[in-house]
């Protein structure tokens, strides 16, 4: 049977550790007794872990052997910001697809509601993908950085940089990934788009720009099915 994953929050030689909601849900909910085992990640890695003692905000786990090593993909998801239920569910679904970080961008046609609010959700964007990474069996939750302004997003290093645009006719997402690629960075625009002086500044700073298809999509769609396409061409053969 396979064991119940959870990424410590506290990690000290062999020895782990749940807190707070984390640790409740653990000992109240699931009412986990002293002895069980349950798969625990440290970050780096997924070992065994054996219930040593509860308590109704924290509970312990003397750790046992490595399971398994990390694999996560270097995928880095730009993602402009929208509204924030469809934005957390893009969150989760990027989480679980295994992308290693994801940055909220602030750009030109971002609600400026939105925008003054997203440093305030970063804090349920990462407990977001805890829980997701726990449902997938990741080792980690992907990074979530502080909200970024667009010209931040113009230097963000890496190799390929691509940004996803419905204006491109005539370059695809799984024409732009070189074969021989171990990294992304992928750009998504907000509800409405880039605008084409964001389009502009992406190219002149040398991004490749790329698109899905005739078809518009949205902000969350387009995220979830060009992450999808990526890690197909990530993934070694």
């Amino acid at each position: 049977m396979t064991r119940r994953r959870w990424i410590a929050d506290e990690i000290s030689g062999n020895r782990a550790a749940l807190t707070g909601e984390h640790a409740r849900h653990l000992s109240q909910v699931l009412r986990a007794q002293v002895g069980q085992e349950f798969d625990i990640s440290t970050g780096t890695e997924v070992r065994c872990g054996r219930v040593a003692l509860i308590q109704p905000d924290r509970v312990e786990f003397e750790l046992g052997e490595v399971v398994v090593h990390s694999a996560m993909l270097p995928i880095t998801v730009a993602l402009s910001i929208f509204k924030f239920d469809r934005m957390e569910w893009a969150i989760e679904k990027c989480t679980e697809l295994g992308v290693a970080r994801i940055v909220p961008v602030i750009a030109g046609r971002t609600d400026s509601r939105l925008a003054a609010a997203a440093s305030k959700r970063v804090e349920r964007w990462q407990r977001i993908s805890k829980q997701a990474s726990e449902q997938a069996r990741r080792i980690s939750p992907p990074e979530i950085l502080a909200p970024i302004k667009f010209k931040d997003l113009l230097a963000m290093p890496a190799s390929p940089r691509i940004v996803l645009s419905e204006t491109e006719q005539n370059v695809l997402l799984k024409g732009a990934v070189p074969g021989d690629a171990t990294s992304l960075l992928l750009a998504f625009g907000p509800e409405g788009g880039w605008k084409q002086e964001e389009i502009t500044a992406l190219r002149e700073a040398g991004w490749t720009s790329a698109s899905l298809g005739n078809t518009i999509l949205r902000a969350e769609t387009a995220t979830i099915a060009a992450v999808a396409i990526a890690m197909t061409l990530l993934q070694p053969s």
